[in-house]
């Protein structure tokens, strides 16, 4: 009995995947992206996000923000993002260094989401222009948010206009990118360059496959130096293909969604049913796939006891927990977490 709700990072391989990468095994292809499967990823994404764009492959999801966010934002930039954003407190500095120092804006906001106002009143106190302060460059937004919630195109829409107006480029952490769309029904494109996203950080990791993230950029202009960032980083891999295979198989026929849905199911059904549970209480809404939920330290003990296994989350001591659905989350195990909660209450 138990099972593991700690993160969708911990989640197996799904199969078309792992034969992807299997298929891509047979025989000598050449090194360092310059084999079929790398080179075909360009118009791969095109077609995924109706527009051109241009892929760059790394490892992590740390690498793909930094290298983003480096692209974007000069050393002596600010980046604005909400103070729970994985660049913010997740990444070891990572971002800094990339950029070569850049300063990190942190911003309060509900449910992990950064408000206009917010942004608005965070860039009043600069003095854009004095060389004695960082200068404003990019913002940064987390999809799904670092909550769970979700960010509607317009709510996109609106930042990033707000934001070119004001000369900065706009960043899209997506390191749960796939249950962000799924999660409101749109589109790729509707939550990315039409609404105004520069530079995008595409995860599939997290969704069913293996050190599967990318740099995804719209403007070729933006493009020209990442190729070299990259390499500086060691994050342009010898045997690309292996990489590239995987992406392949993800956006083929909608692996990417049916995944995405699974997800974002279980955990709906985690929210509803411990939802219903006296003492507990649901923190944010649950748009994608993790739930955060108030649960007394008795109901936690007694759920760890069964072997089921999720986060405590900041602040210590709020009684609050993180519980995260992946694509290979088995019903049945939600079903027994539920069936224990209920049984202790």
């Amino acid at each position: 009995m138990g099972a593991s709700f700690l993160s969708d990072n911990a989640a197996g391989i799904s199969p078309p995947i792992l034969e992807a990468i299997a298929k891509a095994n047979a025989g000598d292809a050449p090194a360092y992206g310059d084999d079929a499967w790398t080179r075909a990823l360009d118009a791969r994404f095109a077609d995924f996000f109706g527009r051109a764009a241009q892929c760059f492959l790394v490892g992590t999801g740390t690498a793909a923000n930094a290298l983003a966010l480096a692209t974007l934002c000069p050393p002596w930039g600010a980046v604005f993002c909400h103070e729970e954003a994985h660049v913010a407190v997740d990444e070891c500095g990572a971002p800094e260094l990339f950029t070569g120092g850049a300063k990190l804006v942190a911003l309060p906001g509900g449910d992990g989401k950064l408000t206009l106002d917010g942004l608005r009143h965070s860039l009043a106190g600069f003095r854009v222009g004095d060389q004695h302060q960082a200068q404003p460059a990019a913002v940064s937004l987390s999809q799904s948010t670092e909550a769970g919630t979700v960010y509607r195109p317009d709510e996109i829409a609106a930042i990033a206009a707000w934001a070119h107006e004001q000369g900065l480029l706009v960043h899209l952490d997506g390191a749960r990118f796939a249950n962000a769309a799924v999660g409101i029904g749109c589109s790729p494109a509707d939550i990315s360059w039409r609404a105004g996203v520069d530079i995008l950080s595409f995860s599939a990791t997290k969704n069913g496959a293996f050190a599967a993230e990318a740099v995804i950029v719209f403007d070729p202009e933006l493009a020209k130096d990442l190729r070299f960032r990259r390499k500086r980083a060691g994050h342009l891999f010898s045997k690309s293909r292996f990489f590239a295979a995987q992406f392949h198989a993800y956006l083929e026929d909608d692996l990417w969604r049916r995944n995405a849905a699974h997800a974002n199911r279980m955990a709906a059904t985690l929210a509803r049913g411990l939802g219903r549970l006296p003492g507990v209480a649901i923190a944010h809404p649950v748009e994608a796939n993790e739930v955060f939920v108030h649960m007394p330290d008795t109901l936690a003990a007694f759920l760890r006891q069964s072997g089921f296994l999720f986060h405590d989350w900041p602040p210590a001591g709020s009684g609050k927990r993180r519980l995260v659905a992946s694509p290979t989350t088995a019903e049945a195990d939600v079903n027994a977490l539920l069936a224990a909660a209920a049984r202790h209450a």
